[in-house]
């Protein structure tokens, strides 16, 4: 025992100090695993503005750039409070962490719910948005639809299986050229004087409206569909290598930095060529056509934009799992969703995100267009009570400079708040009122988790000192139906765990006759325990045995099933499933201690196996 002992711990101290480390996050890969939602959102963000300025004309498209202005205002106050979240909760979770400290459990509940949503329809959005630029540019493909977007939904799932950092390694590349492509869109237009190519034009609505209140509150609305995703980085702060809090809080500042000037040079770019909203052509086609021409530059960006918005649900996966963790860690989803396995992978909660998306997927065809009313609905609901979190951080912690801080977050929690009825209202009837009905519904759903958590933990005495255990006086029960080696190794094993040993042989009307050969047998053995003989009238073999235990006098009762453990997989057929059965029968209908003895045909050497459920 010593050397095993000396020998683990020599090559415990050859090991690094967190061999999960290069399974963690750099700044560059958690902006490739975790920002691809928010800066994909270029493709459709800027095109939500100008759909709905549209329709007030050209009096209407001139206020692309101060809406947009407005959103990367909001956009900073988003990035440097979350880079506050992260400092302040750097186990992770973002809004749900926030909530959870300074506004109770059920807007803890409601922010956690809002995020799940979020992140799954995220996921739906993103590969239905990659697919549709795929079959747009090969029309051909359209009647594969939903099979593309499953085949796409099944790549990511299978790299995100492999590790978050495995992962943000493989989606680096294609970031760095999105980026590098709508940075040289952005620069080559704004040195041009002219566009590259005629710009398309819609034609002019036969009523237009006027530029009120209404419709720029309706483009802001729209347009905050760009800000999806900029707290994916506070919800997954464990999964940055250390010092995991400064690494965040830098990924956190070069994404809100990067898709601020990538919004803000699109509009003004929109404004300078005016252009507008053109069926079959994307705002953002539009935009590099006048920059770039139609060239090949033309369909590098087109591509690379193509391929991000797929990849943008890895927004999701690196998000989500964290997230499902510490809500499970309160007890308010099944505990398996804590489970982690190699590679810092959190497989549950990774299944859970690509089975929910493909339903999604399925049910909406593929159709990204039946899924965007739905987007951002949940997300602003975390962000206000967020902001409004943090404002009471700060009044509890009172630092120096608390109180531009809090004024900071107050100012959020205002425009995220009026961001998230704008939104809400405006897209309710297209499809908004599922979310308004399915976060009152997951909130209630993991409310139950929790009571029913709650319950087992006062069962348990979780949290009180119990007494000193005492022995107490056991039975052992063994259900025999012949004589034979695994009948021998069952009555070895029992008359090792218990003071007094019975063994139980079922008999049923008409049996009579095998019912007194097997007395024969075992009188012949004589094997020194006792047999118990009962009689069930249907058959089964379950209600006799359960009837017995009923009225033993132990206290403590184990029921010792041995079963033979195959030596192929594809000779389970040949069994008959007694033991099974009987479990399953034992475990609803009992209080007993049920082992189940495996006999591995295989070996002719080994000891069964005894398993304890």
């Amino acid at each position: 025992m010593s050397v095993t002992l000396t020998s683990t711990a020599a090559s415990a101290a050859k090991e690094p100090p967190d061999s999960g480390e290069k399974h963690r996050l750099s700044v560059i890969g958690g902006l490739a695993a975790l920002s691809l939602d928010a800066m994909a959102s270029v493709a459709y963000g800027p095109e939500a503005i100008v759909i709905v300025l549209a329709l007030a004309g050209g009096a209407g498209l001139g206020f692309t750039i101060p809406v947009t202005l407005t959103i990367a205002g909001l956009l900073a106050v988003l990035t440097f409070s979350y880079r506050q979240v992260i400092a302040a909760f750097p186990e992770g979770g973002g809004a749900y962490g926030v909530a959870k400290t300074y506004l109770g459990r059920r807007a803890a509940l409601v922010a956690g719910a809002s995020l799940i949503v979020d992140y799954v329809l995220n996921v739906a959005v993103s590969v239905a948005a990659g697919v549709a630029a795929l079959t747009s540019a090969f029309p051909e493909l359209l009647p594969f639809t939903v099979w593309l977007c499953l085949g796409v939904l099944a790549l990511i799932t299978a790299i995100n299986l492999r590790g978050i950092a495995h992962s943000a390694r493989a989606f680096i590349a294609p970031t760095v050229v999105y980026v590098g492509a709508i940075l040289l869109v952005i620069v080559a237009g704004l040195l041009r004087g002219e566009p590259a190519t005629v710009t398309e034009h819609a034609a002019q609505a036969h009523t237009l409206q006027t530029v009120g209140v209404l419709l720029l509150l309706r483009a802001f609305a729209n347009g905050c569909a760009s800000l999806t995703g900029v707290e994916a980085i506070a919800n997954a702060v464990p999964s940055f290598r250390k010092p995991g809090v400064r690494r965040a809080q830098r990924a956190e500042v070069v994404l809100g930095g990067l898709l601020a000037i990538m919004l803000l040079g699109i509009a003004a770019l929109i404004e300078k060529f005016s252009i507008a909203p053109a069926e079959g052509v994307t705002v953002l086609a539009q935009v590099t056509r006048a920059s770039l021409g139609d060239g090949p530059l033309f369909y590098l960006v087109q591509i690379s934009t193509m391929i991000l918005l797929a990849l943008a649900a890895n927004t999701s996966f690196g998000g989500l799992p964290v997230l499902a963790q510490l809500l499970a860690k309160d007890n308010n989803l099944p505990h398996l969703f804590a489970l982690r396995a190699d590679r810092q992978v959190h497989r549950y909660g990774i299944a859970f995100l690509a089975i929910t998306s493909a339903v999604l997927l399925i049910l909406a065809r593929g159709d990204m267009n039946l899924l965007v009313p739905l987007f951002a609905i949940g997300v602003f609901v975390g962000f206000t009570l967020s902001q409004f979190g943090m404002v009471l951080h700060w009044v509890a912690e009172r630092p120096r400079g608390w109180k531009g801080k809090a004024a900071l977050n107050g100012l959020g929690a205002v425009l995220t708040f009026a961001a998230a009825i704008v939104v809400t209202v405006s897209k309710f009837t297209e499809g908004g009122w599922l979310i308004v009905v399915a976060l009152p519904l997951l909130v209630l759903a993991m409310q139950w988790v929790n009571r029913s958590y709650g319950r087992i933990g006062r069962r348990l005495e979780l949290g009180r000192t119990p007494a000193p255990p005492r022995p107490r006086r056991s039975l052992v029960v063994v259900p025999v139906h012949v004589v034979s080696r695994l009948t021998r190794d069952a009555l070895s094993a029992a008359v090792s765990l218990g003071d007094r040993v019975v063994a139980v042989n079922v008999t049923h009307p008409g049996d009579e006759r095998e019912a007194r050969r097997f007395i024969e047998d075992w009188q012949r053995w004589d094997p020194g325990v006792e047999l118990v003989q009962v009689s069930g009238a249907h058959r089964r073999l379950d209600e006799p045995l359960v009837e017995y235990l009923r009225n033993v006098p132990e206290p403590h009762v184990f029921v010792l099933i041995a079963e033979v453990e195959p030596e192929h997989a594809w000779q389970r057929l040949l069994q008959n499933q007694r033991g099974a059965v009987l479990a399953r029968a034992l475990r609803r209908r009992t209080d007993t201690v049920v082992c189940r003895m495996r006999f591995r045909v295989g070996s002719s050497t080994a000891d069964p196996v005894v398993a304890t459920h």
